[in-house]
């Protein structure tokens, strides 16, 4: 089943732990239909993320989001 996470973050975190992120999405390719930075209008400022992946249930899409380097660092002000 599809789970959409939208993950708004908190102003000027989005730089760090990149590439940890980028490290913990890469083994679960096969299951994300979508993800990517969502940016302001201007295209200046990131301000969060959409994850569309493909999870048996919800608390599993919850648990991928948990082990995130941006969830664990704190980056987020909220996730849908």
């Amino acid at each position: 089943m599809a789970f959409a996470i939208h993950k708004h973050d908190k102003p000027g975190s989005r730089d760090q732990r990149r590439a940890a992120h980028h490290a913990c999405l890469e083994p679960h390719c096969h299951r994300l239909i979508a993800s990517g930075g969502l940016r302001d209008d201007a295209g200046t400022e990131m301000l969060g993320g959409l994850i569309i992946i493909d999870a048996d249930t919800v608390e599993a899409a919850h648990q991928f989001v948990a082990a995130d380097p941006f969830t664990l660092a704190d980056l987020f002000e909220k996730v849908d």
